[in-house]
C-alpha cells in the first residue's frame, strides 16, 4: 500500500478540460497515467460529466475559469506539476471576433505561461495546430511533410494567426526560469484535422446530409488529401508527451510534434464517408458538382453577407475564403519525429477509430429522432 500511495504523487491540471478534445485528454489521463494523484480541470463551461469521475481513486477536482483572466488560471496552475494546456477558440467559420479569437487564444496561453512562471510548475504541453503551418492560402501542397519539411506558412486568417503566435510564445518560453530557480520545459503538439466522438463538425455535416435528403454533394476533387486522425490517439500523445517531458527535456523541451496516426489520407468528403456512410448519408458525384471559380465567388459572397448581416444576426457558413482553400489544398504530415523522441505509437488502430466514430454519430442519429 505504501509503494501504490508514493507512485500516485503528480497533480496535472488540463485547461479547456471539457472541450472536445480536453474531455479525451481527461479520460485518458485517468485511464493510463498510474502517477496521478490529482487531476484538476479548468473550464469555462463544466460539463455534467465531470461528477461520474470523481468517485474513482484519482481526486478530480473541477474549476470553473476563464483563460483570459490571469488570477484565475495562476490560481489553479499553483501546485501542479504538469499543465496541459487545450483551451482555445476553434473557429474557422467566423462566428466570433478576431479580437475574440486573439484574447483566448494568444493572450489565454500568455496567462498560463505566466502561472507557470509564478507558481514554479515546469511542465506545460501546448495542443497547437497544424494550421500554424498551413495550408496556406495559395494552395500549395505539403505532401507527407514533416516539422523541418519547408513550406511558406501564408496566415490571414485570425484563427491560424492566433494559434501561430500562441505556439511561438510556448517555445520561446522554454528554459524561462520558474520559482525555485528551475527551468521551464515546454512543448507543442500540432494535431491534424481531429475527428472522433464528439467532433462538432461532423454532426454538422450530418445534419446537413439529413436536411438534404440523406445526400451530400462533393465539391473538392477526390484528388485532394488530407491527414485526419483521431481524438483518442491524439489524446494518448499528450499523455505520452507529458510524461516523458521530465525525463527527456533535454530533447523534447522547445520542440514541435505533429500528431497523426493511421488514418487513411483521403479529401475530406470522402474520409467524412467513412462514418456518415455507414449512417445512411450518400455523397454524390464523381467529381465536384459546381467548378471551382463558383465555390470561389460563393465564398466570396458568404464573407460579404457576414459582414452585412453581423449588426443584425450571426452568419457563420461553412464556406468560406479560408475553408474552400484548405478544403482545395492536399496537406499529409508524418509523425516519424515523435515516434522517435518518445515512442508514440498510436492506441486506437484505424478500425477501431473508425467504429468508435461511427458508433457515436448513429448515438446522435438515434437522439435526433
Amino acid at each position: 500500500m505504501a509503494d501504490s500511495a508514493q507512485a500516485q504523487k503528480l497533480v496535472y491540471l488540463v485547461t479547456g478540460g471539457c472541450g472536445f478534445l480536453g474531455e479525451h485528454v481527461v479520460r485518458m489521463l485517468l485511464q493510463q497515467e498510474p502517477q496521478l494523484r490529482e487531476l484538476r480541470i479548468f473550464d469555462l463551461h463544466l460539463g455534467p460529466w465531470l461528477e461520474e469521475l470523481k468517485t474513482g481513486p484519482v481526486q478530480v477536482t473541477a474549476i470553473q475559469g476563464d483563460v483570459t483572466q490571469a488570477h484565475e488560471v495562476a490560481a489553479a496552475v499553483a501546485g501542479a506539476h504538469v499543465v496541459i494546456h487545450t483551451a482555445g477558440l476553434v473557429d474557422v467559420f467566423g462566428k466570433t471576433s478576431p479580437e475574440t479569437i486573439h484574447e483566448v487564444n494568444v493572450q489565454g496561453t500568455r496567462n498560463v505561461i505566466e502561472a507557470c512562471v509564478q507558481t514554479g510548475t515546469r511542465f506545460l504541453v501546448y495542443t497547437s495546430s497544424m494550421e500554424v503551418v498551413g495550408p496556406n492560402v495559395k494552395g500549395q501542397p505539403f505532401y507527407r511533410g514533416n516539422e523541418n519539411t519547408p513550406y511558406e506558412a501564408v496566415h490571414r486568417h485570425p484563427y491560424p494567426c492566433s494559434k501561430a503566435l500562441a505556439e511561438q510564445l510556448v517555445l520561446e518560453a522554454n528554459g524561462r526560469k520558474v520559482l525555485g530557480g528551475l527551468p521551464l520545459v515546454t512543448c507543442a503538439l500540432r494535431p491534424t484535422g481531429i475527428y472522433g466522438e464528439g467532433h462538432q463538425i461532423m454532426r454538422d455535416f450530418y445534419h446537413q446530409g439529413l436536411r438534404l435528403g440523406g445526400r451530400l454533394f462533393r465539391a473538392i476533387p477526390a484528388s485532394v488529401e488530407h491527414g485526419r486522425v483521431y481524438v483518442g490517439n491524439v489524446a494518448w500523445m499528450h499523455v505520452l508527451v507529458a510524461r516523458e517531458l521530465e525525463h527527456r527535456a533535454a530533447l523534447m523541451g522547445g520542440q514541435v510534434y505533429f500528431c497523426y496516426d493511421n488514418s487513411p489520407y483521403k479529401s475530406y468528403e470522402d474520409f467524412n464517408m467513412e462514418f456518415l456512410g455507414p449512417c445512411g448519408l450518400r455523397l454524390v458525384g464523381t467529381h465536384p458538382l459546381l467548378p471551382y471559380w463558383l465555390l470561389v465567388f460563393l465564398a466570396a459572397l458568404n464573407v460579404l453577407l457576414q459582414w452585412l448581416l453581423r449588426p443584425l444576426l450571426l452568419y457563420a457558413p461553412l464556406l468560406n475564403p479560408y475553408t474552400l482553400a484548405m478544403a482545395n489544398t492536399t496537406f499529409t504530415v508524418s509523425t516519424d519525429k515523435a515516434r522517435r523522441h518518445f515512442g508514440y505509437e498510436p492506441l486506437f488502430s484505424w478500425e477501431e477509430s473508425r467504429t468508435r466514430t461511427i458508433r457515436w454519430v448513429q448515438a446522435v442519429e438515434g437522439s435526433a429522432q
